[in-house]
């Protein structure tokens, strides 16, 4: 495992960073409620970064990743690429607010990663049937080949029940519980945001990067029929707020830091390790019969 010493050094000798995202879509960035926050983390942190679409994996849940150097920041290790990078004190927005006491940084982050990201998950997965399916499946599932996209769809709405243990018997239950945590969520940060441009002081934390990714999201990716974006949209000052940074960092931002390039590396490309050595997978594609693999699933086909 890398030590916080070795990765800062990485860090500051990397002549560029690269955020490795899902694509564009949607008006933003990156058409993805789990990358949008970490690329707007890096562009309040004025970090110059590129990135790099990943289209081999585009579900996968190591994405969104921060190549620097010869390390990698992983979504799914270390408590995510935000966490790893204030971690390791290589950029930290909320230490820039010393008279903040981190707990309530850390209450406010935990209500949004839990209630309102519960929700979104929900709608995208669940509601109405899984009627919101061809948003989820356009960002996660359209660049791979029929039927690959259509099992491992299939497989994230069942996985996603399972997770919110969702069931016939209880889902209208359910439903109202986690639509009553998100409204109870947006009604506590509107109230924390009040008229500020951010939610601690003048300046942005790791929770603003967390909220706004959210909020972008929901107001510029579901649909008006959406329970999720309506209920948002009763907080005028939550909308503003989000409205102010899309024009900031999202709209400016995407002409100036952020390149984007969707190349994808060939199987002689040298790959990275993570701060745990996790090798960034690859998949395996053989004549005549493709085997691929994806992430532990396996999936056999003849090619016509």
């Amino acid at each position: 495992m890398a030590s916080a010493t070795t990765a800062a050094a990485e860090w500051e000798a990397a002549a560029r960073k690269t955020l490795v995202a899902r694509k564009p879509g949607f008006g933003l960035p990156t058409a993805c409620p789990t990358c949008l926050p970490v690329l707007l983390y890096l562009r309040m942190s004025q970090v110059p970064f590129d990135i790099h679409v990943d289209y081999r994996f585009p579900d996968a849940d190591h994405i969104p990743y921060v190549e620097f150097g010869e390390c990698v920041a992983f979504n799914n290790e270390n408590g995510g690429v935000i966490e790893y990078l204030r971690e390791e004190k290589i950029v930290d927005l909320t230490s820039k607010h010393p008279s903040v006491s981190y707990s309530d940084v850390l209450s406010t982050k935990a209500m949004i990663s839990t209630w309102l990201a519960d929700a979104l998950q929900y709608e995208l997965w669940v509601a109405n049937d899984g009627a919101h399916g061809s948003i989820a499946r356009d960002i996660y599932f359209s660049d791979l080949p029929w039927p690959i996209g259509k099992v491992l769809h299939w497989k994230k709405i069942r996985d996603v029940k399972r997770l919110m243990d969702i069931t016939k018997l209880n889902a209208a239950e359910k439903e109202e519980e986690i639509y009553r945590k998100a409204t109870a969520a947006y009604d506590a940060l509107s109230t924390k945001l009040g008229d500020q441009s951010f939610l601690f002081d003048d300046s942005p934390t790791d929770a603003d990067a967390l909220l706004l990714g959210h909020v972008l999201f929901v107001l510029n990716a579901l649909p008006a029929t959406s329970m999720l974006r309506s209920y948002l949209q009763n907080y005028d000052n939550l909308v503003k707020y989000a409205e102010d940074i899309k024009v900031q960092l999202v709209e400016v931002g995407s002409s100036s830091a952020g390149s984007a390039s969707s190349d994808m590396p060939s199987s002689s490309t040298p790959r990275k390790t993570s701060s745990s050595g996790q090798m960034i997978p690859k998949e395996i594609v053989l004549t005549g019969t493709c085997m691929y693999t994806h992430l532990g699933y396996k999936l056999k086909m003849s090619i016509l």
